[in-house]
């Protein structure tokens, strides 16, 4: 049976949703972010893009190189809401829904052109939710999830893009190999150098040949230019909280001890939240003393990911909850009010050195395991 796979993206979501509570900013340059000089861009408009700004950049740069942007310093928890909305009006509809970001969904649809042409209801679909949120999204429609991802960024802004089926490669073909899911800035550099800027280029080439030069990389990125995948769409399901707890063979009041205890748990777990691309607002603290009466306390806070900001509310709740002065046998963190989004740290608070910190020992711990790198206080 010929597959029918629908990925769809929320346009500049951030700006999107802002441009929804105050009109004044439609039409005008917009930064999402950190509002001082060591913040980081969460998003922008396209009319902030066209003066070289992008998602990441340093705050300060994207000031100057468009001074007359409004600066908005954006609400995870109205983002959150706007993009539940979205979800579920797919949800009612698909048969099949994954939700790859805040921002994007993958649908298959596989079967349903038995009743109604699938491009149809897929348009139809894209109208509703712009209909009843308000906000721009574009669509993108082939036979596996590659293509259709290339799909809508090419149908973007606000837009819709149906591949043939047997027209897959004649579509990727004149795009630049930065257009291909998972090809970061290093690799296409690479391919640059071995004279690979297109990917009809790439769809020449021996899979022999990419996988000599980038190991199975290589042979991962000649597929999807080849029209490749299958991948499947793996029904939508939100976790809901992340945990920790450590058993102490002996119980103690060391109290350096305790912290680093506390410290590491935030660490891993903190490290999961940017690999999976999720982020939380509520931790919690178990604390089970000798007598095994067992305690625990909650903060709330902004969404984040950043084991910075973790562990100093760990530390609050440390000191708010022990108040027995009593032997401690276990020590518990979880984070919970978990939802999807894209970046890796708290973008709204983090400068541009957390974030730089934060993603160079993350990329350590995916190479070489996640016990390999630690912060001087867990030690």
């Amino acid at each position: 049976m010929e597959r029918h796979i629908v990925h769809c993206d929320l346009d500049t979501f951030f700006v999107s949703v802002e441009r929804l509570l105050d009109s004044s900013l439609v039409g005008k340059p917009v930064l999402i972010g950190g509002t001082s000089d060591r913040g980081v861009v969460a998003s922008c408009s396209y009319e902030a893009r066209q003066f070289g700004v992008h998602s990441a950049m340093p705050m300060r740069l994207a000031r100057q190189l468009c001074p007359e942007a409004k600066l908005v310093r954006g609400d995870y928890d109205q983002y959150s809401y706007y993009s539940n909305l979205v979800t579920e009006i797919i949800s009612e509809k698909a048969p099949v829904v994954e939700k790859a970001s805040i921002d994007e969904h993958y649908l298959d649809i596989t079967g349903m052109d038995k009743f109604f042409g699938c491009w149809k209801w897929t348009q139809e679909l894209r109208q509703r939710i712009i209909k009843e949120t308000g906000l721009p999204i574009s669509f993108g429609m082939s036979i596996n999830k590659t293509v259709s991802k290339i799909a809508t960024g090419e149908a973007k802004p606000c837009g819709e893009q149906k591949v043939s089926t047997g027209g897959e490669k004649i579509f990727l073909a004149p795009l630049s190999v930065r257009k291909i899911p998972g090809a970061g800035e290093k690799t296409c550099q690479l391919l640059q150098r071995m004279g690979i800027s297109k990917i009809i280029t790439l769809q020449q080439m021996e899979p022999e040949t990419m996988k000599r030069v980038l190991g199975e990389n290589g042979t991962g990125l000649w597929k999807k230019a080849n029209a490749l995948d299958d991948t499947p769409v793996r029904p939508y399901s939100e976790q809901k909280s992340m945990s920790k707890e450590h058993t102490f063979q002996q119980d103690t009041i060391d109290m350096e001890f305790l912290k680093k205890i506390m410290l590491t748990s935030v660490d891993e777990l903190a490290f999961d939240l940017r690999k999976d691309k999720k982020l939380t607002s509520c931790l919690t603290l178990k604390i089970r003393y000798s007598n095994f009466e067992t305690f625990t306390k909650q903060i709330k806070f902004p969404f984040t990911s950043s084991e910075r900001i973790l562990s100093e509310k760990v530390l609050q709740l440390f000191e708010k909850l022990y108040t027995r002065r009593m032997l401690i046998r276990l020590i518990g963190v979880k984070f919970s009010d978990l939802i999807s989004g894209s970046y890796q740290t708290d973008i709204f608070q983090d400068s541009v050195t957390d974030l730089n910190l934060s993603m160079a020992m993350d990329r350590i711990r995916v190479k070489y395991g996640v016990d390999k790198i630690l912060r001087g206080i867990s030690l």
